[in-house]
């Protein structure tokens, strides 16, 4: 979509979550910060929920640091070194003498100490927290112990299993489900009302029906219908989301995969994870169709065997990202899915 994405347009507000009970429970968080750890499955809208509440609480937006954990922990040196958000407090000195380890480490520490630009508290967000290993898990309770007075820390994740007992005990847990189609509709309901676009509620119902509760599945796929018919009705919803697929994209990345190109497999990837809000086994079950048209034989069993691995690990609740990055770089390994 070359228009701004209606996830952004509209982003909610607390009061505008469509679970009553996240609305409630964050609200309270408002007035009495403490550390969270919001969990729930992928488009349920935890890091909306976590925007919302930082917008409430501060006036001044620079008091959210948010670090998208999958990315953040698979940045290469440099790419943390040279980072816009991290660069001002990283000296030539440090880039040079510390490990990538020391750098994270460091990231943490001075994000956590920064003081607020509003109020008396800043509220760092780590989204994705599943795929934080174990050691950098430890370094970031110690920088919760240090900076509690002044930091509020949002840990985000689908499987709060994944993270070790003394974060768990700092932090006060909230679960926010999938929202319901009545909930999804009246959500598609403000929206395409603000942007003034005509609807029916047969429509709305067809588009949350096919998100099967992912929130922002639903939104974009609304906004699909809309690009494409300039309305979201029964008629423009269905002819729009029949075909809908990324076949062309999945394509493309396989192609970029086989050749080595995996910077470029990788940002496709990164594309229909956020940008076409798919999550990873979507796109999983679409490369294994995809690929049983493009390999034969035993390049495709062994397709078939490494697809099972990477689908056990997205169901164990860990990074769609890197589980489907594993997948792109054992395409473009030397031989492929022959060797």
């Amino acid at each position: 979509m070359d228009a701004p994405l209606w996830t952004d347009v509209h982003a909610p507000s607390l009061d505008d979550l469509p679970q009553e009970e996240v609305r409630d429970r964050l609200h309270d968080a408002v007035d009495e910060p403490v550390n969270l750890v919001i969990h729930g499955p992928v488009g349920a809208g935890k890091t909306a929920a976590v925007r919302a509440l930082a917008d409430a609480a501060h006036e001044d937006e620079s008091d959210l640091v948010e670090l998208n954990v999958a990315d953040f922990f698979d940045m290469t040196k440099k790419e943390v070194a040279n980072d816009p958000r991290f660069e001002h407090f990283i000296s030539p000195k440090r880039r040079r003498n510390s490990s990538k380890a020391d750098l994270i480490n460091h990231v943490l520490k001075e994000s956590a100490s920064y003081p607020p630009v509003s109020g008396s508290y800043n509220t760092i967000l780590l989204d994705n927290a599943e795929a934080i290993r174990e050691d950098f898990q430890q370094a970031l309770r110690r920088v919760m112990e240090r900076h509690h007075e002044a930091t509020q820390f949002v840990i985000t994740t689908r499987q709060p299993t994944k993270l070790i007992p003394p974060i768990r005990s700092r932090c006060f847990p909230v679960s926010v489900r999938a929202p319901t189609t009545e909930e999804t509709v009246s959500v598609l309901e403000d929206i395409v009302e603000a942007e003034d676009v005509d609807y029916d509620d047969d429509g709305l119902r067809y588009v949350a029906g096919y998100a099967g509760g992912n929130l922002r599945k639903a939104i974009l796929a609304a906004q699909a219908a809309y690009e494409e018919a300039d309305e979201v009705t029964m008629d423009a919803a269905h002819g729009a989301l029949q075909d809908v697929g990324a076949d062309d994209q999945i394509k493309e990345m396989l192609d970029d995969a086989e050749a080595g190109e995996f910077t470029d497999a990788r940002k496709t990837l990164d594309d229909l994870l956020v940008d076409e809000g798919m999550d990873g086994e979507e796109i999983l079950r679409d490369v294994l169709r995809i690929g049983r048209s493009r390999y034969g034989g035993d390049e495709l069993a062994e397709l078939h065997r490494f697809a099972g691995e990477i689908d056990l690990d997205l169901n164990e609740g860990t990074s769609d990202r890197v589980h489907l990055s594993h997948l792109l770089a054992e395409l473009g390994r030397e031989g492929g899915l022959t060797q």
